[in-house]
């Protein structure tokens, strides 16, 4: 059976990021956009990171230029507007697919895992338990302070 630590992506900077780092930890996954009218979102992602991080959460950003075109720059313009305009300090990776002929393996998995069907736009999240394997699905329009989807962290924050 997969799990969350079978998977690698790049971070922001380049360098490899394997997953097997968050072995343990609940991880919010979120693909993200900078020119998206679901942009302001990255300001609750960045609270709930503050919030959490302390009792094991991961908030995991992946950058994807699949809707609309909405996040067009470089890993670097990305990772500065994410900095300066929404104090991100969570980890993010380098620009990724979440669906089509070219999806990364990560995203065919939390799709798989999940029933199927496509990302259907950007901020769509995931949330995949301490095990590595238990994964929920959130739509792109529930924002990171949802009381269902804080609810669903509390729950896999608190599960051994």
């Amino acid at each position: 059976m997969a799990s969350l630590s079978n998977f690698t992506v790049t971070a922001i900077d380049g360098a490899p990021l394997p997953l097997s780092a968050f072995a343990g930890k609940p991880v919010l996954i979120v693909n993200v956009a900078s020119q998206c009218g679901l942009t302001p979102q990255y300001a609750g992602l960045e609270t709930l990171h503050g919030e959490l991080r302390g009792k094991g959460l991961v908030v995991l950003g992946l950058p994807c230029n699949q809707f609309g075109a909405q996040e067009p720059g470089t890993e670097q313009e990305i990772k500065t507007f994410c900095e300066t305009k929404f104090g991100v300090s969570f980890p993010m990776s380098a620009k990724l697919d979440v669906n089509g002929a070219h999806r990364h393996p990560l995203y065919a998995w939390l799709v798989g895992a999940t029933g199927g069907g496509d990302i259907a736009w950007n901020f769509e999240k995931f949330l995949v338990g301490r095990d590595g394997t238990t994964v929920q699905r959130f739509s792109p329009k529930v924002p990171p302070e949802d009381p269902v989807l804080r609810a669903s962290i509390d729950k896999a924050i608190a599960t051994a």
